[in-house]
């Protein structure tokens, strides 16, 4: 059953629900009738044919966009919380992720470090208002495994991972915040899998095979791994396989 522990009908946000992961997710909220609202939030405008999808042209990385889907809840309860936002290239600004110390750029860094730590806890911020009470809900942001300082055995890609490790942190500590607001509340960081996505692309060429998935798969992955945690688990880092990743 699909996240058993939200009521029927439950109100559903995803952030990033224009890229590969994000897009997959609202597909397969769709796919269940227990949803009856799925707010699809993207930088881009999109276009859904089922009637309980409603769309939201917003860049959350921007303090309008938040506020703009602030204003669109208008603090109804909301019972689950997607974030799938990330930047680990950008062509257009020459961002890539560094092979040597010497690589790292202080402005690169700084976007780096807003869009994939900062953004996501200050939208929470923004919508806490859906998320306090007594309501169950369930907060599923997209973390990655280079994220975790214990597992880092083989250096570079500054940004990317002191970003995640970062985003790890706030989300533990927004998860205690949030505990005291709603204690049926669980905050996840998740990490997905090597997916072939934009994100992922340039570096599909390593990785190994079987090891690279769809978003569909993630997407079902994940809701899965979701499904199965409590509020004992909130401020938790899991894989897309159900596996704990340490810090």
């Amino acid at each position: 059953m699909l996240l058993p522990h939200l009521p029927d009908a439950f109100t559903a946000v995803v952030v990033g629900a224009g890229g590969g992961i994000g897009q997959a997710v609202v597909k397969a909220l769709s796919a269940s009738q227990r949803p009856s609202r799925i707010i699809a939030v993207s930088r881009s405008s999109l276009e859904f044919a089922d009637p309980r999808i409603e769309t939201l042209t917003a860049d959350v990385s921007q303090e309008s966009g938040r506020i703009a889907l602030q204003q669109h809840l208008d603090k109804q309860p909301v019972h689950l919380v997607f974030n799938a936002i990330g930047i680990l290239h950008d062509d257009a600004n020459s961002i890539a992720p560094e092979k040597r110390m010497n690589d790292i750029d202080a402005d690169h860094f700084a976007k780096v470090m807003h869009i994939n730590a900062a953004t996501p806890a200050l939208l929470l911020a923004a919508i806490k208002r859906s998320l306090q009470g007594k309501h169950p809900v369930v907060i599923g942001s997209l973390s990655a495994r280079v994220g975790s300082i214990g597992d880092n055995g083989f250096g570079g890609w500054y940004s990317y991972r002191a970003s995640k490790s970062a985003h790890n942190m706030l989300m533990k500590t927004l998860s205690i915040e949030l505990k005291r607001l709603n204690k049926q509340s669980i905050v996840l960081s998740l990490h997905p899998g090597t997916t072939d996505t934009g994100l992922s692309k340039p570096f599909q060429g390593r990785v190994p095979e079987n090891k690279l998935f769809t978003p569909d798969f993630v997407a079902e992955s994940l809701l899965n791994v979701m499904s199965q945690r409590t509020p004992d688990d909130t401020g938790s880092f899991w894989d897309w396989a159900g596996e704990s990743i340490e810090w």
